[in-house]
């Protein structure tokens, strides 16, 4: 099922992803932000359990914000739960 996030508090502005049958991320798009650093961040999620997604991207922070890109996918996972 495709999802989609907007973001909060980040370069992204949206994020897009799907969860297959499995519980296994596929296809996360960053729209917006570092391009490099999210492609690589997006390959590496690719098959990638949710909630082992959630577990390693939640909390990062970007600076002085208080989030981070993956810290907002994590928050669009847990939603899309």
């Amino acid at each position: 099922m495709k999802h989609t996030y907007f973001t909060q508090g980040t370069c992204s502005r949206m994020i897009e992803f799907e969860i297959d049958e499995n519980s296994s991320l596929r296809n996360v798009v960053f729209t917006g932000g570092c391009h490099g650093n999210l492609q690589g961040i997006s390959r590496l999620l690719e098959g990638m359990k949710v909630e082992e997604a959630i577990e390693k991207l939640e909390g990062i922070r970007c600076g002085y914000k208080l989030t981070s890109c993956p810290d907002q996918l994590a928050h669009a996972l847990k939603e899309a739960l």
